[in-house]
């Protein structure tokens, strides 16, 4: 977007190191480090990142600060309210993060900061640096950098000042907007987790059929799972299986990090031979059994659902119902926020909780018979189909509105903002107030401003 063309007569061209000046922050060592108030901020890599993610690209916050004095002793420049600062080296610089500033202060060597030559370009500047994808600016070497020349060879469209401030001023409305939406959209799956929840917490419960059996709620159908028919089984531990039986491409093991809202996905660097897997054949999952994670997280459960040679890993356990139980069924139990809360409760261990035989076979839930049991089943499979959706539609929502940034920022660099605006204000935009008039004084202001070159006189014999 930086190479297109003016979009009309009354704008002109020039580059961006015709109009600001571009800088690198200082070395930052570390015995200056660690002081969380003074008079100037000194803004790292994190601080642009934490202002983009966090406060709506304004930076007027860092996590270090330095004295007057300390600043005058590291000999960085000011970076004043209005200038842009962006990552120049490093994986950061693929973030696209570019923060303004709003507080004053300098920058460690890490960052480079492009300063408008005039405060009624401030906005607008920045506005088009947020169109420049700083990881095709950098070199292409193993680590990502920007050079300052890089910036300062960037062309730009620039109009007349009056119309970079209609410009700027409808982006801050519009992009305010999206970001706006983008924070609403990103709430939904969070309410959505807390949805799932909220079912299958019904569901264990009893209230999520109680208008299906009309009511009725027999306390008897209230069972711990040992009761129940449910077998448990401990996965491998010990001397049966140890690290270094994996192998690369061989049947899976599944272990709690394979397991995530109720689907196994195995890897193929946790695997072991044939030949071991024979050896552990009381560890064999089957179709129908229910692979449980014992440590860490609770709530990791999920039913096998083929007949793949997979192995129970050692941090799980291996449930398989009886006659009185759906597979499904199980699943949803040991998933249910009622088994969770449970589970971290009851469970052994103080740096990480881990699950035992007793503690399973001892969660009390509903459970009803089977024909409940398929029903309950079919209602959570509905409702976490519904939610799987909505979950789709706002992952297309939120990428739409991603590129809507993009597509809005293009069109004020392309003037189809201020076209109307161009129309009602011919005055505004010719003349001493044209873009090519703003040009010709920033450049004769930055001329008068340049050092003069002092010559030797030469020495006469």
């Amino acid at each position: 977007m930086s190479e297109l063309e003016s979009p009309n007569s009354s704008w002109a061209r020039a580059s961006l190191g015709e109009l600001s000046k571009v800088k690198s922050g200082v070395g930052f060592p570390k015995k200056y480090q660690g002081q969380s108030s003074g008079d100037y901020p000194v803004y790292k890599v994190g601080d642009i990142s934490r202002a983009v993610t966090q406060g709506q690209g304004k930076l007027n916050a860092a996590n270090h600060y330095v004295t007057t004095d300390e600043a005058a002793a590291l000999k960085g420049a000011i970076f004043r309210t209005g200038s842009t600062l962006f990552a120049k080296i490093g994986e950061a610089v693929k973030l696209n993060r570019r923060a303004f500033v709003i507080c004053p202060g300098l920058a460690d060597n890490n960052v480079m900061a492009v300063i408008p030559l005039l405060h009624e370009s401030d906005r607008y500047l920045h506005y088009f640096l947020r169109t420049v994808d700083l990881s095709e600016v950098s070199r292409s070497t193993t680590v990502p950098s920007v050079r300052k020349g890089d910036i300062e060879e960037l062309r730009i469209s620039l109009p007349p000042l009056a119309e970079q401030k209609a410009i700027a001023d409808k982006l801050d409305t519009l992009l305010a907007q999206v970001e706006n939406t983008k924070v609403r959209l990103e709430c939904i799956p969070q309410i959505l987790k807390r949805f799932r929840q909220s079912v299958l917490a019904a569901a264990v419960s009893g209230r999520l059929t109680e208008e299906w059996r009309s009511g009725d709620t027999p306390e008897q159908d209230f069972k711990k799972l040992g009761d129940a028919g449910v077998t448990v089984k401990t996965g491998p531990f010990g001397s049966a299986l140890h690290k270094s039986d994996y192998v690369y491409g061989g049947i899976p093991v599944i272990n709690p990090m394979h397991i995530s809202e109720g689907i196994i996905t195995p890897s193929e660097s946790m695997t072991i031979s044939q030949q071991k897997y024979l050896s552990l054949e009381a560890w064999h999952l089957r179709k129908g059994d229910i692979v449980v994670g014992r440590r860490g997280e609770m709530g990791r459960a999920a039913v096998v659902g083929s007949d793949e040679d997979q192995l129970c890993g050692t941090g799980s356990m291996l449930l398989r119902a009886g006659k009185n139980a759906l597979p499904k069924y199980l699943e949803i139990i040991l998933r249910s926020p009622t088994a969770v809360s449970y589970f971290n409760s009851a469970s052994v261990g103080s740096t990480m909780v881990n699950l035992n035989q007793k503690v399973i076979k001892n969660l009390e839930v509903y459970f009803p018979p089977l024909k409940e049991q398929t029903e309950i089943v079919r209602r959570v499979d509905q409702l976490f189909a519904h939610a799987d959706r909505i979950e789709q539609q706002v992952n297309q929502a939120l990428a739409r509105v991603n590129n809507l940034t993009q597509s809005i920022l293009a069109k004020a660099f392309r003037g189809e903002l201020t076209e109307q605006w161009r129309k009602d204000n011919p005055e505004l935009i010719s003349g001493e107030n044209s873009a090519e008039a703003l040009l010709e004084k920033i450049k004769a202001e930055r001329a008068a401003k340049a050092p003069t070159k002092r010559t030797r006189k030469k020495a006469f014999s």
